[in-house]
């Protein structure tokens, strides 16, 4: 039964995210050109519905459960600082943001080819970075990623370690997108951890084993970044220091 539910909990989200990726291309990208005003209702709106694709059925039909995390305000300035441990974390970023959405800074590889993503990452104008770009692609891509962070009128999100948790521990952060966004403007950083997914890292790991995600997005706390001209990395190093300890309380709190 279980291995059952966790293929139709699949079937059910891989055929939404295929007619979705119509739908995006031939009606909510020509509705946000003809209607520029009515932009951000329009995309908060469709990326609610993406993230609630990607993650309710696996509760509904495949019977596990993820749950979302507290909100921030849609505002300029916000920053939001998550570990990353599996496919479901751009939706629980985009579910932190209360009445809007956020600009998620993902990796260039995932602009290309990949159904929906890639034409949602154009639709919603997220900025991108690529570890193996040569100095001039590097030198272009922290000055986009610098001008999309001065210039963004919702929150910003970033996934600091840059890539996937194979043992579900926050590894260390990758320092050169996220201290290009701090040295742009001040900032409100919201910090949140993700845990019990890393084991479903990717679709392929979540037949038959649906059942057993219990998937939590919690709230580690604000902090204020006033000083853009100042060096980054102590800041940084302090809430990454935050959200290892958090991590910890959370599945001793989890065993007991």
């Amino acid at each position: 039964m279980k291995l059952f539910r966790g293929y139709l909990a699949l079937i059910v989200v891989s055929l939404g995210m295929l007619s979705s990726d119509l739908i995006q291309r031939l009606i909510i990208g020509p509705w946000t050109y003809f209607r520029p005003a009515n932009r951000q209702q329009i995309l908060t709106w469709w990326i609610n519905w993406l993230s609630w694709l990607v993650t309710r059925p696996i509760e509904l039909v495949g019977g596990g459960s993820i749950q979302r995390p507290s909100t921030v305000p849609c505002e300029p300035g916000s920053l939001i600082l998550m570990n990353h441990q599996s496919v479901f974390d751009v939706a629980l970023a985009e579910y932190a943001v209360q009445d809007g959405y956020a600009n998620i800074v993902m990796r260039r590889r995932y602009t290309r080819w990949i159904p929906l993503i890639s034409h949602l990452g154009r639709l919603y104008q997220y900025p991108w970075v690529d570890p193996t770009a040569n100095p001039g692609g590097a030198r272009r891509m922290l000055k986009a990623l610098r001008k999309s962070a001065v210039e963004s009128q919702v929150p910003t999100a970033i996934f600091p370690e840059g890539t996937r948790s194979k043992d579900g521990e926050i590894g260390p952060f990758r320092p050169a997108g996220l201290s290009v966004i701090l040295k742009s403007r001040p900032w409100t950083v919201h910090a949140y951890v993700i845990d019990g997914l890393w084991q479903h890292a990717k679709f392929k790991h979540l037949i038959g084993s649906m059942s057993d995600i219990k998937g939590r997005c919690e709230f580690v706390g604000t902090f204020e970044w006033t000083d853009p001209k100042a060096d980054p990395a102590p800041f940084v190093a302090e809430i990454r220091e935050r959200m290892i300890e958090y991590l910890k309380q959370m599945r001793e709190a989890s065993d007991a």
